[in-house]
């Protein structure tokens, strides 16, 4: 017997409404990942970014200085007549703007002549041996004034040493962000020329790449039909198989039923006849051991009496109820064949996929046929899109560009090798003051040790005479070097300082732009609207922002006609007919036939013949009764007992013969009764546990089948529709994908004006940050050393006079009124 479980109704309802119902598209693996190659790898202008480095503090120093020195703005009306008319610019204009520079131009050109001037003057003067300042005082003051010396040399050198080695790496910077800086300018010039040329084939390119989602589509629909049928099938399976085993098991029950009425109908007739021979029997049986016990030779037998009294028949199956009405009206069942129905219905219901390959064959046909024409209209991407004379004037305006910058940048190679030579004699020679100071001093303090008291003459004369012949050699070369080297700051100065305030500046904080971008700024022949071919509406600054945002070329340069992308990347376009097709498919899917009307009229048969109106009880009683109320195996015993107890040999005979005789019958009768009783027991309880639940059962079952035959197609027909919804996302994902990545590609690459902004943006790299930083702060060191030479000049030569030995003092300065040897003065000579 199959349990029952859940009601097929209930089954069938939480099958197609439960989780299997509502199940989700499946997720694409990592194999469905549309790849597209790259239309344009390369990036035709790479951007440039400031780097850190150790020298960002002085360039800060630097910008801050330059920021205090000319705190004016853009001159834009200055700008705006030296572009217009440049004879009506007035030079007090110019001045009044750069009275900064015009202040530090004064200076350098005052210190540029005092400077070497002083130098001459003092070597004139010692040349007429009025120089040398006063006589050394007392010992002790003496030595306090040499330290004092000493000390301030040692660190107006140390700064200088500082500041030198800061303008030799500047320069050197300065040169090597020169060369790939100037460079660059006509590289990329060329690079936005080749970007702008190159944009009709890229976006060719990028509509051929449809290909890609096509060849993905293609494949899908090789496999569409036959996977919708298996996920169909695999999604109903557990209804449709349900509902066979539930119609197996009613076939089943009805072949069982019928057999066991059958059965208990026989058995109880043959138990009632076999009762009706067996009570003669008994009775004669009963008469001859009454007979034979009540004997009075049969010694001890009125124990066996009562068993013998008792021989009388038992259950009386006459009695049953009869189940020949049931059998009647179940006469001829089966009349159809239930389980060869089933069979059909199982290998239909299995057949689902190849009936699904069969059914969606045409619209495979049709589908392929809308991707072809969805791959003609995403060419159209390359088609609409503006011809390559629209970008010509840009073209041209950049090849104008390079051609006319290249003097002007071989100009600027020259002149910035000679600041380089210029810069590099220059800080050697500061360095050669630094080293004569240097070894000055080494040989003087020497010298001073040598000499033991640090004033009379001695071992050390000659050293320290040498150290102060070399503190003044590097006080003439500092003399000389000043004016050139005040020169050549205020020169780059000049040049580094304009460029970061009137240039990087005004750059970095747009003002140059909002100058560019201010209508009657620029003559009518240096219009970049026009000259550009930039869009109406959109001047520099615009363009610009557009262009660092992403925007393509089409966007921003003037077209005869309107390009909307946007348009051409709708997907509704290219999937519209696609999903159309999908939407309008049907098809007859799910038509399984669980049950033939005969097969039905069996189980309607089978329920209402009243098998379930039977009295099993009755059955069941009469079963509890013995065939025969005495065991005629006990007695028979119990008489073979008393055989061996008795001495009359007559009557041990007797009883002997009587215990043969029932022990026979119980052998032959009582146990072929028996094996019907249990026969007829097995059919009862089969019966009587099928018949209360057996019209319910059965009902059930044919109301499910029912159900479910109508509800089957249906249900088929939504998942079906499921399946292709889900089919119709995954290929819209599909070509969305695509189109997603022609809008990046053609925006961020292929036609993209990004490249001009990134070239502007490296251009003030290139030149604020990687040249004009490192010019300035050139000068700026140089500037520090220029500065220290004349406190380096003044202890220098002081500190000589201190070093040399009295007796050179008194030959230089004359002095008659102190000498180591105590000589005294002889004023008699004096003329």
């Amino acid at each position: 017997m199959r349990p029952s479980g859940l009601p097929a109704a209930l089954l069938l309802a939480w099958a197609l409404l439960g989780p299997g119902g509502a199940r989700q598209c499946p997720a694409g693996g990592p194999g469905r990942v549309l790849r597209f190659s790259e239309a344009h790898a390369d990036i035709p202008v790479p951007a440039l970014h400031r780097l850190p480095g150790p020298l960002d503090p002085l360039y800060g120093l630097v910008r801050r200085c330059l920021d205090l020195l000319q705190q004016n703005p853009l001159p834009a009306e200055l700008l705006r007549a030296a572009l217009h008319d440049p004879a009506s610019v007035r030079m007090s204009q110019v001045l009044r703007y750069e009275l900064g520079y015009v202040v530090c131009a004064a200076a350098a050109l005052l210190f540029a002549l005092a400077v070497p001037g002083t130098g001459a003057c003092l070597c004139y003067r010692r040349g007429r041996r009025r120089g040398g300042g006063r006589p050394p005082g007392p010992r002790r003051s003496r030595r306090c004034r040499r330290r004092c010396l000493l000390a301030c040399l040692a660190a107006t050198s140390l700064v200088s040493l500082a500041a030198v080695s800061c303008a030799f790496v500047t320069n050197q910077r300065v040169t090597e962000q020169m060369a790939p800086g100037l460079g660059a300018v006509p590289a990329t010039l060329r690079a936005l020329q080749q970007h702008i040329g190159a944009i009709p084939q890229g976006v060719r390119m990028v509509a051929e790449r449809f290909s890609v989602p096509r060849e993905q589509i293609l494949a899908d629909l090789g496999e569409v039909s036959r996977s919708v049928g298996v996920s169909i099938h695999s999604q109903l399976k557990a209804t449709v198989y349900a509902a066979l085993e539930d119609l197996q098991a009613r076939a089943e029950e009805l072949r069982s039923s019928l057999r066991h009425l059958g059965a208990l109908e026989r058995t109880a007739r043959a138990l009632a006849a076999a009762r009706a021979r067996l009570e003669p029997a008994l009775r004669e049986r009963r008469q001859r051991a009454v007979e034979l016990l009540d004997d009075p030779r049969c010694a001890a037998c009125a124990a066996a009496l009562g068993p013998a009294r008792a021989l009388e028949p038992g259950a009386d199956y006459a009695k049953v109820p009869s189940v020949e009405p049931v059998l009647r009206a179940l006469a001829g069942l089966p009349r159809g064949d239930l389980p060869a129905m089933l069979g059909q219905a199982n290998g239909t219901f299995n057949a689902l996929p190849e009936l699904a390959v069969q059914s969606m064959a045409q619209l495979t046909r049709e589908l392929r046929d809308e991707t072809a024409e969805a791959a003609a209209r995403a060419r159209g991407i390359a088609e609409a899109f503006p011809p390559p004379g629209y970008a010509r004037p840009l073209r041209e305006a950049l090849r104008a560009a390079e051609e006319r910058s290249r003097p002007y940048l071989r100009q600027a190679k020259r002149l910035e090798r000679c600041r380089w030579l210029a810069g590099t004699a220059l800080c050697c020679a500061v360095l050669l003051v630094g080293a004569c100071n240097a070894a000055g001093v080494a040989l003087g303090a020497g010298g001073l040790r040598r000499r033991g008291d640090g004033d009379g003459d001695g071992d050390g004369d000659g050293s320290s005479e040498a150290g102060a012949c070399l503190l003044q050699l590097g006080a003439g070369l500092a003399f000389l070097a000043a004016g050139l080297l005040s020169l050549l700051v205020f020169a780059t100065f000049l040049v580094g300082g304009n460029v970061q305030t009137l240039l990087c500046r005004s750059w970095a904080n747009r003002e140059l732009y909002r100058f560019l971008d201010t209508p009657g700024n620029l003559p009518p022949s240096m219009d970049l609207g026009r000259r550009l071919n930039l869009r109406r509406g959109y001047n520099l600054s615009a363009a610009y922002h557009a262009c660092r945002g992403g925007a393509g070329l089409w966007e921003v340069l003037q077209l005869n006609g309107s390009y909307a992308l946007d348009e051409h990347l709708q997907a509704s376009k290219y999937v519209a007919g696609f999903q159309k097709r999908l939407g309008a498919f049907s098809a007859r899917l799910g038509e399984v036939r669980l049950l033939g009307a005969e097969d039905r009229r069996d189980l309607q048969s089978f329920a209402a013949a009243g098998a379930d109106r039977v009295d099993y009880g009755r059955f069941r009683g009469e079963m509890q009764l013995p065939v025969v109320r005495t065991s005629l195996a006990g007695l028979a015993s119990a008489l073979e007992r008393l055989q061996r107890l008795q001495r009359n040999g007559t009557v041990a005979g007797r009883l002997a013969a009587e215990a043969q005789a029932l022990r026979r019958m119980h052998n032959s009768t009582v146990r072929a009764q028996e094996a019907l009783v249990a026969e007829l027991g097995e059919s009862v309880r089969f019966l009587s546990a099928l018949a209360p639940h057996l019209q319910a059962r059965v009902n059930e079952t044919l109301a499910a089948t029912a159900s479910l035959e109508a509800a089957l197609p249906a249900q088929a027909q939504r998942l079906l529709r499921q399946e292709l919804g889900c089919f119709a996302r995954k290929e819209l994902g599909y070509v969305a994908r695509y189109l997603h990545w022609v809008g990046q590609t053609l925006r961020e690459e292929v036609a993209s004006c990004q490249p001009l902004a990134t070239a502007l943006d490296n251009g003030r790299v290139i030149l604020c940050d990687r040249i004009a930083d490192p010019w300035n702060a050139f000068w700026f060191s140089l500037g520090c050393c220029t500065l220290c030479l004349v406190p380096s000049i003044v202890f220098a030569l002081r500190l000589a006079e201190h070093l040399r030995p009295p007796r050179s003092r008194l030959i230089s300065t004359g002095s008659e009124e102190t000498c180591a040897l105590r000589i005294p003065r002889v004023t008699a000579l004096k003329l």
